[in-house]
């Protein structure tokens, strides 16, 4: 197949809390053959907190980011499922009216920049079950994970709005699942998978965000997964880092690994634990590694 290019933006996330995702998708990458190709002038998307307080700062930060990835000739691809949703968010208004785009690009003068609206923007989930491919996925496999039953959580970003996303249905999605089997494993379905994990009011209301999360573990586990994987690093972060939270909210132990979608891909492409830095997590993956 032909080389997959893409600008490559991780998010502020997983440059610091979850380094691991950032770090192990670069591998997972250059294993696949995808090139992500660095932008170093990039800024933070406003994460969606800027939208409603600013719209205009907040789509001139996003068409900035899109400008440069414009310029190289390449589409972006991010781990970070509340940039996607931000940022195609952000790229639907500006490409459904010229008048807001012209306004935005007044902006971005500047700076010495300029967006033609050409730029898509995607996470690691749909390169790999669009652009790569599930069959070209599934060649790539030395060591199927057929002892790994995992529970899919998409992550509310990843998914919605879905007017402006569109990849997967946010009601039957099928990305996550079919990326699941093609790595060998078991794909467990669960009614919370396209649910909110919390963590959208860890900072307003923290018990009743435990106990979101404990809901989405217990559903999962309850189903027969002795793991989760997610493409979303604030979902990682809710599930595994809060973990001891959501197990007193709900006075229970959990002890549900959490993987991230390019950890679970690593693992099935060879590379060892090591490789794809489990050794970050706070609930230990390594007890179901073979």
């Amino acid at each position: 197949m032909a080389l997959l290019r893409y600008a490559y933006y991780p998010g502020c996330a997983s440059h610091e809390i979850t380094k691991e995702a950032n770090e192990t998708t670069i591998v997972v990458a250059a294993r696949l053959g995808i090139e992500l190709v660095d932008m170093p002038k990039a800024n933070c998307c406003g994460a969606g907190l800027l939208t409603d307080y600013d719209y205009p700062l907040s789509l001139a930060l996003n068409a900035r980011i899109f400008a440069e990835a414009e310029s190289l000739g390449l589409d972006i691809m991010t781990i970070c499922s509340t940039c996607l949703m931000v940022m195609n968010t952000a790229n639907r208004d500006l490409r459904n009216s010229p008048e807001l785009l012209e306004k935005t690009n007044a902006i971005l003068a500047r700076t010495g920049l300029r967006y033609g609206g050409n730029v898509k923007i995607k996470q690691l989930l749909w390169v790999l079950a669009g652009d790569y491919g599930i069959g070209n996925l599934k060649k790539q496999v030395v060591k199927p994970l057929n002892w790994i039953k995992a529970a899919p959580f998409y992550g509310c970003h990843s998914l919605r709005p879905s007017d402006a996303l569109g990849f997967d249905d946010p009601m039957k999605p099928w990305s996550l699942e079919a990326v699941i089997e093609a790595l060998g494993a078991e794909s467990v379905d669960f009614k919370g998978k396209t649910k909110c994990c919390g963590f959208q009011i860890d900072l307003v209301d923290e018990e009743t965000a435990a106990k979101m999360t404990a809901t989405r573990l217990l559903d999962g586990k309850g189903k027969g997964a002795n793991c989760f994987v997610t493409p979303c690093p604030f979902c990682h972060i809710n599930l595994d880092n809060y973990q001891s939270l959501a197990e007193k909210a709900a006075s229970k132990k959990i002890s549900m690994p959490i993987f991230h979608l390019a950890q679970l891909v690593g693992l099935a492409l060879g590379l060892s634990s090591g490789e794809m830095k489990l050794s970050r997590h706070l609930v230990s993956p390594e007890k179901i590694i073979k």
